[in-house]
């Protein structure tokens, strides 16, 4: 059995018996005015943060969701893009597709505002998406790509890329960890499945990410997830994953690079009322001025003595340099 066939195997069992411990998000579940989520949709959230923004989802948007699992986030989704089939849910198994329908007719009675026709549940898995090119305006997963060998998992981003508009956005959640993993976990397969050996370290996931294509990347947020200790696993010494957040945008690639924001900031605190790199990036006097890496590296290279970058805290939350 491959890898993917043991994940679809496991979500087929979590599909029919939910099991609240298979996933442990790490953001709260956001409470909207009206907004009522069925207890069984919350048995069955099996994400590791959240992919559900208002700043993204403005303008009628079409969203895409990949790997439904108990609908939680398409139903949040959908609060936001209130039209017949304004969200699309794609998953590869069978009994998960059949359990999320059956909450989203649950949800329908708990929600005055919500029809059934606003979320469209189609087969299909991340690798072979059944969406037409740039259609999606917000593609999202949570939780899922992380599964993914590397070759596999840029299959995946590569269909987030195809499908979406652009300027589309991909925003996923998905279990990093900076610590090495041994192949013993790595190739176990049920492992894999359950979200605990496939993390790999943030930068390798961005660089997957702009190597795709996507221009813009924010790091929205990083937390830390689970443990893997020797007491339970083959292992030498503990080995930390985290819950990142991330916002990947379509837009065109700038010529120096890709630019990716991780909590930096710069700012100027000179004699003169303002700093001009003459490159568009203009610092107010004490006015601190989110910078993506790139930029932060180029002012950091001036050395001036009157600028002060800040180091990422990796949450990003807008009014950046580009």
């Amino acid at each position: 059995m491959s890898y993917l066939a043991t994940t679809q195997e496991v979500y087929k069992q979590a599909a029919e018996s939910p099991q609240v411990g298979l996933c442990c998000t790490t953001t709260p579940v956001w409470q909207l005015p009206g907004l009522s989520i069925p207890q069984r949709m919350l048995e069955m959230n099996y994400g590791c943060g959240s992919t559900v923004h208002p700043r993204d989802l403005v303008r009628d948007p079409n969203i895409l969701y990949v790997g439904v699992g108990g609908g939680m986030e398409l139903l949040q989704f959908s609060y936001f893009s209130r039209k017949p089939q304004g969200v699309i849910g794609v998953d590869v198994v069978d009994e998960m597709l059949a359990a999320c329908s059956e909450n989203m007719t649950e949800a329908e009675t708990l929600n005055p505002w919500f029809s059934r026709e606003f979320v469209d549940l189609r087969k299909g898995d991340a690798l072979h998406l059944p969406i037409e090119d740039k259609s999606i305006d917000v593609a999202a997963q949570n939780c899922l790509f992380n599964i993914f060998k590397q070759e596999d998992l840029r299959k995946a981003l590569a269909e987030m890329y195809r499908v979406l508009k652009p300027y589309g956005r991909l925003v996923l959640s998905d279990p990093i960890s900076e610590d090495p993993i041994p192949d013993t976990l790595q190739n176990d397969e049920t492992l894999r499945a359950l979200c605990l050996s496939g993390a790999i370290p943030l930068q390798s996931y961005v660089d997957l990410i702009t190597g795709i294509g996507f221009g813009t990347v924010e790091v929205r947020a990083k937390r830390p997830y689970r443990v893997l200790s020797p007491e339970h696993y083959t292992i030498d010494q503990l080995i930390l994953t985290e819950s990142v957040e991330i916002c990947a945008i379509k837009d065109p690639m700038p010529e120096d690079g890709p630019c990716v924001f991780t909590g930096k900031t710069a700012i100027y605190f000179g004699s003169a009322a303002y700093f001009d790199d003459q490159k568009g990036h203009v610092l107010a006097q004490n006015q601190p001025l989110a910078v993506c890496d790139k930029t932060a590296n180029a002012l950091g290279a001036l050395g001036r003595k009157d600028i002060l970058i800040t180091p990422s805290t990796y949450f990003y939350d807008g009014g950046g340099c580009c």
